[in-house]
């Protein structure tokens, strides 16, 4: 928009004609990225689509989604719908939080994210990586197959309890993982109208409170033990320690157990849950082309010489990363996002008004054949410099961008790499029979049924 264009002479976006709001919630319920990938079709990069008793703008261009989560992200909040039904999960931590309380909190939690603390659980997180791999022995020996979702869900989730909570999860991790699943599976869009009205007591109502329960139990009693050690005997530097000692600048006041527990659910639920689902994908993807598992393993051998990763490896293991970055871009984990506008707003050409919701959906833009050479194909070389130089800045967003960008992405890249590093040169993993790789898209995309393999162990 030039000095001389005013928004009030933008035109609106096109609106999705034929399909009342009802109609395009049952959409949604049926499937969401089809419905989704239709009004791009039909309508553009910006189209509205009736839906929540309103009008939903889909922003499907990286220009657009600059504007959005960058040059004016100001004007965008997350005091909508799709953030607030997760409330009852996460609460009013740095996930859904906004404003001054959102800013207060990132600052606080930055310090745990730094590079140098990152690489200090480096060792950690391999050896964390070489207890799975114990465990997969016996499997192996048993001819028995795991469900490997669940696998790299209790890793992850004992990674981000040792490194950011100085918590030895242990058997919790499974307990604390297993009532995410089930919580998890209730936002399926299939459940959208208990979603929408969770005062009822639906089936599904009934089974997230429940789960819910569970975390809380385990969430609060991270705290209460952690309130009980002595002062001089408590971390001091670990995330916990941060946000415990944190005094508002204007009451004079700490957080209280509810801040505390919300602040803990969203790191351990972010900790966790992307990093997990996308290993989860690259061992199905690893299964299927056996010529990108060798040119990894190629990689390890050459880089390790047959000892443990660590940390100063990374910048040589640029295959594995490779891998792991393609994986984020077929099956981006956190799929789509939401924001509201304060005011209205220009975004490729079209007037956003006042107190609409835009969607960006990651998934299609990460397939978007403008911007992506055959998206369909996985081809982890897509990320070598050469083949990277020209595309557009913005059309690879798997961890968001701008100043809600997701605060561990480094964190998750790192232990990502060394978890394959540490694994794929021990043990094959063979999907098992009729294993189909079917998405489900819940507050992130799944594997519709787990993904269950039968580790084979290898000589090394």
């Amino acid at each position: 928009m030039d000095s001389t264009t005013s928004l009030h002479d933008l035109k609106s976006p096109p609106v999705a004609r034929g399909s009342s709001s009802w109609e395009n919630l049952l959409g949604m319920r049926k499937d969401p990225m089809s419905m989704m990938a239709e009004a791009r079709k039909n309508y553009g990069d910006v189209v509205g689509v009736p839906l929540f008793g309103g009008i939903n703008y889909f922003v499907f261009h990286p220009d657009g989604i600059k504007r959005i989560l960058v040059d004016n992200s100001r004007n965008y909040h997350k005091h909508v719908t799709s953030y607030r039904i997760i409330y009852p999960l996460v609460g009013n931590g740095l996930l859904t939080s906004d404003g001054e309380l959102w800013r207060r909190q990132r600052h606080l939690a930055q310090p745990a994210f730094h590079r140098s603390r990152i690489a200090s659980f480096g060792k950690m997180m391999v050896q964390e990586s070489l207890g799975v791999a114990q465990k997969w022995e016996r499997a192996a020996q048993e001819e028995q197959s795991l469900n490997i979702e669940k696998e790299m869900i209790h890793l992850t989730l004992n990674i981000v309890g040792k490194a950011l909570l100085n918590v030895n999860l242990g058997k919790g991790a499974e307990q604390f993982g297993n009532a995410f699943v089930a919580a998890n599976e209730t936002f399926d869009f299939h459940h959208i109208f208990s979603i929408m009205y969770p005062w009822l007591p639906t089936p599904t109502n009934i089974k997230r409170s429940l789960a819910i329960r569970k975390m809380d139990r385990f969430v609060y009693n991270i705290i209460h033990e952690r309130r009980l050690l002595p002062p001089d005997q408590r971390p001091q530097d670990d995330l916990l320690a941060l946000l415990m000692s944190a005094v508002d600048e204007e009451t004079g006041e700490s957080m209280d157990n509810r801040q505390l527990r919300d602040e803990i659910i969203t790191i351990l639920l972010a900790g966790h849950e992307t990093t997990a689902i996308a290993l989860t994908w690259t061992w199905y993807f690893l299964s299927l082309y056996p010529d990108i598992l060798e040119k990894m393993r190629e990689e390890h051998s050459r880089v390790l010489r047959g000892r443990l990763p660590t940390v100063e490896d990374l910048p040589a293991l640029e295959y594995t990363r490779n891998v792991f970055q393609e994986v984020l871009r077929f099956y981006p984990p956190a799929w789509t996002i939401a924001r509201g506008t304060y005011e209205e707003d220009e975004v490729c050409g079209f007037r956003i008004p006042k107190g609409a919701v835009v969607q960006l959906n990651i998934h299609l833009l990460h397939h978007d054949p403008r911007f992506w050479d055959n998206p369909e194909k996985f081809d982890p070389d897509r990320f070598l410099p050469e083949r990277s130089a020209g595309r557009h800045k913005y059309a690879y967003l798997p961890f968001s961008i701008g100043p809600r960008k997701c605060i561990g992405d480094q964190f998750a890249l790192t232990e990502a790499i060394l978890i394959l590093a540490t694994l794929v040169s021990r043990y094959d993993l063979r999907l098992a029979p009729g294993q189909k790789a079917d998405t489900k898209l819940l507050i992130t995309q799944r594997p519709k049924n787990g993904m269950f393999m039968y580790p084979l162990e290898r000589e090394i």
